[in-house]
């Protein structure tokens, strides 16, 4: 007889089943085994809030296979993912299997590497219930404001609606945004900047007024600019004063599942979901040729920046090796966590740090290489030495006047030879374009020199409202203020979108009107349920629960006091109120009973709808110019929605033109015959004009 291993996802298994090989079989469970039912409750709240979970629909066979598997077993190992989820799901399958939870069977890997999994064999435990309990807990919470919330809302905004102990709270903070955005008011601002020549140089710098010698002047209006760009006219520019310094920049920590999402949703543009997916295949386990299955990365749902003595040792020695002793630290870099942060795996790193991206970089999917040396880079460069700068910071005396001139060069690129942290995408503006200006290099100064000035110039500019949020600064505000954990953060942006709370406008998150009314009325009758600070209270009751230090019923119990009676009061407060969710008005004429058409929101998204319903019954798909045009009949090609809310394209002249497609149109032309390309999904490039035929497979 063979031991059993059973771990949550294929992959995983194949990779694990590599290392153990002979004497093991390894199983996957697929996720979750059990679960509270869909169709009610499964909550006996006034028994102690006992859950009553049922085998998920569908994989009967896949649970009579494992009981099957783990009865013909010497032993069973439950090797499910190390964190709450994993170990409820351990706990689930013990139970389905009929195995005692107390014996010794649960295996964690916080990476799956040939050592860490024989040392977890080797070492196995009894299930944490604590994390059990604290996992029963978040989810039974979760079910109880979904399904007696929900409701309320379906009542009084719309069927259909849902809510979320999280998403409610993420929707808030996007909603609280926009109206601070409505309410700013723009100040107007003035600056000056003179373009000066050293003695011997022929390229300008810049430098920029500061004030006098009483201080800082904050200009305000163009009248006081005027003045003083009248009172410098003819004076002389003097280098009154230069400092110099070396400035010393640290590098980024290694990744947490917080910071990977938002550096790969900045330099990747990739969305947290599509982030958390590839990073699991990197963990689980990949091919590559002439190894096998691997596991890349350590386990990727960690709010920790602990880092293994052994795998720093290793990074420490490629960076010696690759680059020289002098890109090594003084001594080895020690990160400190969050206040909060969970220390049960270490940050997110390679499993094996000499294995570089180019090495395996034909083993790799794009994306699966572009995350993987996204991680591989910022551990790497967390280890090596300061980056250093000389900088020079110049005050330049006008007249009365005071101008200052700063500027910097490299003297050793220590860590960003490799890896510099991207920043948000700026508005971009005149004012950040003279800010860029600033900070170039300056030639040698010298207190005395005489300038010559060859422009000086005023500009206007105005205070920018707080900017929408992004992913990524979504999930920064997210984890600063406490509210959900590492493992939430993606499904809950998804969880948004999806149900049509918010929408993405580029790259920015912007509230819905279905958001700003379910948040309003949330805001007035169920304040703790969108509290900020309330719901990460909550975050830090269920840590206390997985340290064992409170109890969950009792949470629960404390919560559902409470809610129960705010949900009682609101429920008597609006009585039969119904609130209208507004729709949004188009320029698009009803060609039907020539009214101006509005955007509403079905099971497939967005579309046209007459507002003189039921009179006029009119609809249509929403239309996207794509820039494209037709290869039959010249016009334009729109980007379209099928009823069943597929993507497709077609030609703005239907129905008298019939093109349609599902190939994507391109900006640029046919080099054959200068019509629009189209792309495939599979990546191939082809022109679609007749007679044509030219196509240029996938790179």
């Amino acid at each position: 007889m063979s031991d059993l291993v059973i771990v949550e996802s294929p992959a995983k298994a194949n990779t694990i089943k590599k290392y153990l090989g002979r004497g093991y079989k390894v199983a996957a469970s697929m996720g979750h085994v059990r679960d509270l039912p869909k169709s009610r409750m499964g909550v006996d709240i006034e028994h102690g809030f006992a859950p009553k979970y049922i085998p998920i629909r569908g994989k009967a066979d896949l649970i009579n296979s494992l009981k099957k598997e783990a009865k013909a077993s010497t032993h069973v190992y439950l090797a499910t993912d190390p964190d709450r989820e994993g170990e409820a799901i351990s706990w689930h399958l013990a139970n389905l299997l009929k195995i005692d939870v107390d014996k010794s069977l649960r295996v964690t890997f916080n990476e799956i590497t040939k050592n860490a999994v024989k040392e977890g064999i080797k070492h196995p435990r009894t299930i944490d219930v604590n994390l059990v309990d604290a996992q029963q807990a978040r989810r039974i919470l979760d079910r109880i404001v979904g399904y007696e919330l929900s409701p309320f809302l379906w009542r009084k905004i719309r069927p259909g609606l849902s809510a979320g102990r999280v998403q409610s709270v993420c929707v808030r903070l996007i909603v609280d945004r926009e109206q601070e955005i409505a309410a700013f008011t723009a100040e107007e601002y003035w600056t000056i900047d003179a373009q000066l020549l050293a003695k011997g140089t022929k390229k300008p710098f810049a430098a920029r007024f500061y004030g006098n010698a009483g201080g800082k002047i904050e200009i305000k209006t163009k009248e006081q600019a005027d003045a003083i760009l009248s009172a410098l006219s003819g004076a002389a520019f003097t280098v009154s004063g230069v400092k110099k310094s070396v400035r010393r920049r640290s590098p980024a920590p290694p990744f947490t599942t917080s910071t990977l999402q938002q550096e790969a949703s900045k330099r990747l543009n990739f969305q947290s979901k599509r982030t958390m997916q590839i990073a699991q295949q990197l963990y689980e386990g990949v091919e590559l040729k002439g190894m096998g299955a691997v596991g890349l990365i350590t386990y990727m749902r960690t709010d920790s920046l602990r880092i293994a003595d052994e795998a720093q040792k290793d990074a420490l020695s490629f960076i010696k090796d690759t680059y020289g002793g002098e890109f090594m630290p003084e001594a080895p870099r020690v990160y400190k966590s969050r206040q909060g942060a969970q220390d049960a795996h270490e940050a997110i790193r390679p499993s094996m740090p000499a294995l570089s991206p180019e090495k395996i970089k034909e083993s790799l999917t794009s994306d699966q290489f572009r995350l993987y040396k996204l991680i591989w880079e910022r551990f790497t460069a967390s280890q090596m030495a300061n980056q250093l700068l000389d900088t020079v910071a110049a005050d330049i005396s006008a007249g009365d006047y005071l101008f200052k001139a700063t500027g910097s060069t490299v003297k050793f690129a220590g860590f960003a030879v490799l890896y510099e942290e991207a920043l948000e995408s700026a508005q971009g503006s005149k004012a950040e374009k003279a800010d860029n200006d600033l900070n170039r290099p300056l030639p040698e100064l010298q207190q005395g020199d005489a300038l010559v000035s060859k422009v000086t110039e005023a500009s206007q500019h105005f205070t920018q409202p707080p900017a929408r949020y992004t992913e990524a600064s979504l999930i920064k505000s997210l984890e600063e203020n406490g509210i959900g954990r590492p493992s939430t953060y993606a499904p809950t942006i998804t969880t948004i979108l999806q149900r049509n709370y918010v929408e993405r406008e580029g790259r920015q998150l912007k509230p819905t009107a279905l958001g700003e009314v379910t948040t309003k009325l949330m805001k007035e009758h169920f304040a703790d349920v969108v509290d900020v600070e309330f719901t990460a209270n909550m975050e830090g009751d269920l840590d206390r629960i997985e340290a064992g230090e409170k109890n969950w019923v009792s949470t629960l119990g404390e919560f559902y006091e409470v809610f129960e009676k705010t949900l009682k009061a609101a429920e008597e407060e609006l009585g039969d109120v119904h609130l209208k969710v507004p729709d949004e008005q188009t320029d698009i004429i009803c060609e039907l009973c020539g009214r101006n058409m509005v955007i509403k929101t079905g099971r497939y998204g967005k579309f046209l709808a007459c507002p003189g319903y039921p009179e006029c019954k009119n609809t249509k798909p929403i239309a996207k110019e794509t820039g494209g045009l037709c290869p039959v009949c010249g016009g334009k090609v729109l980007q379209k929605r099928s009823k069943n809310g597929k993507t497709y394209f077609g030609c703005e002249n239907h129905p008298k033109c019939g093109f349609m497609t599902w190939d994507e149109p391109l900006s640029e032309p046919c080099p054959q015959c200068g019509s629009t390309l189209f792309k495939k999904r599979g990546g191939v490039l082809h022109c679609l004009k007749e007679g044509c035929g030219w196509v240029k497979a996938k790179e």
